[in-house]
């Protein structure tokens, strides 16, 4: 079973936010501040586990929208997946 690498969840957290049309980036300088992207999706770390949050609003709150809590690389890769899988199917049944 190969390795999951950060690499790996970066890139699906990319993708996660080119389809949702949200921010690439959490955060923006402005005038020598920090701006929070509201709308982006970006990797987090706590307690030796690994999460998604998405920025909430331009104080930089944050909700989670992959389950609660940190988890190991595989399960949030796994769990990355199957999120996109629905972002894809939503989208098509859309247009």
């Amino acid at each position: 079973m190969e390795r999951i690498t950060e690499k790996q969840l970066e890139s699906l957290v990319d993708y996660i936010n080119k389809l949702t049309d949200s921010p690439m980036t959490p955060y923006t300088r402005t005038d020598n501040k920090s701006v929070a992207n509201v709308g982006n999706f970006h990797l987090y770390h706590a307690y030796g586990g690994v999460n998604v949050h998405r920025m909430s609003n331009e104080g930089g709150g944050v909700s989670t929208p992959v389950g609660m809590g940190t988890r190991t690389k595989r399960e949030l890769y796994n769990d990355l997946q199957s999120f996109i899988r629905g972002l894809e199917f939503s989208k098509r049944e859309a247009a």
